[in-house]
């Protein structure tokens, strides 16, 4: 055989396997399709229900006035959750332009190869120093971090009791542990305490509260929680994201503000609202917990460092904090007098 047809017949189930068959393609074809149909309907379904999330496109920097696409003029902004003002403020933003100039705009590393610089240990110091425990560890966000702490704290001889109402991020925490599952009626002690009673045989047990529910506005009642805590012999954590920098009369949240600092053993919250707005969330607690966290949390250790330009805006916004009590004081006396103002329009117009 001569060897130019030995090559071309040697070759010809190479380019036969290369070459994709009108039946695989049609196959392939038939299920994009079948997808694009599913997907069309399910998103025919959020608008037809109701829940259809438009995005207003912002074209100034975040506060109280803000320019909207297709809008004249500014519009009140009241749905932000830049509860200080820090967003803009001109301090926190050249922190971060400094932070950028010196620093980078990001470490393309995760932490434990060659991802953190003195600032996240600054911060991380700062922000326990805030929240007046042992250590902090700082995660991309407060979902992170709330994703990373249940599967690395809890076992399965272990069991977590959380309010029913408690954030999406805390219920996506809690389905990646393997604790036994306990879910208490929203801030009904009767219940927490029945689901304690019904706990007691496992080894450790967290009662898991938001410490301000972002949709109601409620607040945990945690001097009960931690009552019943210490009864049964449970820890208390809170998620502090709508309460961090406000509550409370030096803005440490919820468990400053219902006198329980030395009573709640592990708060989660964020970077992304009151302190700065950027992004970030993190863990504060024992430093025990916090060094296991930095050896086995997942969305830690998988997850690129915070940007330093971001790590210097939050930075200077815990730094202001820490140096004064008006800003977080200011918050309530301007809530209180918008509400006598809108009250006395109210009236005024009935």
């Amino acid at each position: 055989m001569p060897l130019r047809t030995a090559v071309r017949y040697l070759s010809a189930p190479i380019r036969d396997i290369l070459r994709p068959s009108t039946t695989t393609s049609n196959r392939g074809y038939s299920a994009i399709a079948e997808a694009r149909l599913m997907l069309e309907h399910e998103l025919e379904t959020i608008r037809t229900g109701g829940t259809w999330k438009g995005e207003r496109i912002i074209t100034s920097k975040q506060g109280p006035h803000i320019n909207v696409d297709g809008s004249r003029g500014d519009i009140l902004n009241f749905c932000a959750n830049n509860y200080l003002g820090l967003s803009s403020h001109p301090q926190v933003v050249e922190a971060g332009i400094e932070a950028l100039k010196k620093y980078g705009a990001g470490l393309s590393s995760v932490r434990f190869i060659c991802g953190t610089q003195d600032i996240h240990k600054d911060l991380e110091q700062k922000l326990a120093q805030f929240h007046e425990r042992e250590d902090c560890i700082l995660y991309a966000s407060c979902f992170d971090a709330n994703a990373g702490l249940f599967e690395v704290l809890l076992g399965p001889d272990d069991a977590v009791l959380s309010d029913e109402l408690n954030h999406a991020s805390i219920i996506d925490g809690i389905r990646l542990c393997r604790a036994k599952r306990f879910r208490y009626k929203h801030m009904d002690l009767n219940d927490l305490e029945t689901q304690l009673k019904e706990s007691q045989s496992s080894r450790l047990r967290l009662v898991v509260t938001d410490g301000v529910f972002s949709m109601d506005g409620d607040m945990a009642q945690l001097k009960g929680i931690c009552d019943l805590a210490e009864q049964y012999g449970a820890m208390v954590f809170i998620d502090e994201c709508h309460a961090t920098g406000f509550m409370g009369p030096r803005g440490r949240g919820t468990d400053e503000l219902l006198g329980v600092m030395d009573r709640v053993h592990i708060v989660n919250s964020t970077l992304g609202k009151a302190l700065g707005g950027a992004a970030g969330g993190y863990t504060v607690g024992p430093k025990p917990l916090i060094d296991l966290l930095r050896q086995r949390s997942r969305p830690y250790l998988f997850s690129n460092s915070l940007p330093p330009p971001v790590v210097g805006c939050a930075t200077r916004a815990v730094e202001l904090l820490l140096a004064s009590n008006e800003i977080a004081q200011s918050v309530g006396d301007k809530t209180m007098r918008f509400r006598n103002k809108m009250t006395d329009t109210s009236l005024s117009d009935g």
